[in-house]
């Protein structure tokens, strides 16, 4: 999957715990396997691993300036 910076997308994610929730978050980078992104939900800088996303929707693209 590959998301480009300030895409806001929905995720269902599980910790290392196995714990899954639903988080909506955007889009700071992606570096290899990790996704950083601004988790609306946490209200915070989060770490994502790409394996641990279950399922993902896009919600609104990133506008690129032209």
């Amino acid at each position: 999957m590959s998301f480009d910076k300030s895409d806001i997308i929905e995720i269902i994610y599980m910790d290392f715990s196995g714990v899954i929730s639903h988080r909506t978050i955007r889009v700071i980078k992606q570096k290899g396997t990790l996704l950083v992104a601004h988790c609306y939900t946490k209200k915070s800088i989060r770490t994502f691993y790409n394996d641990n996303i279950l399922s993902w929707k896009l919600i609104k693209r990133a506008q690129i300036a032209s």
